[in-house]
């Protein structure tokens, strides 16, 4: 059984791995662009968090290194997305964004830190750093909630890549595969809402992925439908001439 877990927890780590790797593509579109363009930055926010805590919690937790090692690789990779992010966001995002990052990246985070080092100690310590990252982990699953509401309303996947939804998907599957195997409930309950979130997504993606590409099919013969019928209303009109003249 210990043998499996150990497996199961280093494909996990894999998984996590391309989860935080995901949004490389779109820093690439971003820095290209010069601009943040409609994304969200909270999510990144959010994971930054997430991901610190749940190192925290696998340096604390006996037997955590599995837990710690992939989430320490996702701080540097996060941190490296809310610089980018905060550079190239519009002056109003950069400046949410930018009380975002200090309201929970730096005053929480360093909050927890400091009351769960100073005030709680032993086993304690574990149980209140899992119920935190058990919560951060949720939202930062829950963050694509604004993107999925974008897809709905957009009738379009752009600002929705299918290479993140299925990373979550598999991932939130490995992860609660690993916490009923370890008998964690920490890494089950934020990981098993977030597979359900992926399932979603992916749900989403096949039923709009094409919808914009309709969409402008439809454009493109309407404006036909618009030149031709100002060709034949000139045709009339200089049928008209020649027949008075």
């Amino acid at each position: 059984m210990q043998t499996l877990s150990f497996i199961v927890g280093v494909v996990g780590n894999v998984t996590s791995l391309l989860i935080f790797a995901s949004p490389i593509p779109t820093f690439f579109r971003i820095v290209k662009s010069g601009s943040t363009e409609d994304f969200e930055g909270l999510p990144y926010v959010c994971t930054f968090l997430s991901s610190s805590l749940w190192t925290y919690y696998g340096m604390a937790k006996p037997g955590g290194y599995l837990i710690a090692t992939v989430n320490s690789v996702g701080v540097v990779l996060e941190f490296i997305y809310v610089t980018l992010f905060l550079i190239y966001a519009p002056p109003l995002t950069r400046v949410k964004t930018g009380i975002c990052v200090a309201i929970l990246d730096v005053g929480f985070l360093g909050a927890a830190i400091l009351v769960t080092r100073l005030v709680i100690h032993g086993t304690l310590q574990v149980t209140v750093i899992g119920l935190l990252c058990v919560g951060l982990t949720t939202v930062m699953y829950a963050s694509p909630l604004a993107a999925m509401k974008t897809v709905i309303t957009m009738r379009s996947v752009e600002y929705m890549p299918f290479f993140l939804s299925f990373s979550l998907f598999i991932n939130g599957g490995i992860w609660t595969f690993y916490s009923v195997l370890e008998r964690d409930i920490f890494v089950g309950v934020p990981n098993g809402t977030g597979f359900v979130f992926g399932v979603v997504q992916l749900i989403l993606y096949a039923t709009y992925r094409n919808a914009k590409r309709a969409g402008s099919r439809i454009e493109e013969l309407e404006e036909a439908r618009q030149r031709l019928f100002q060709s034949r209303a000139v045709n009339e009109v200089d049928d008209g001439k020649i027949t008075a003249a």
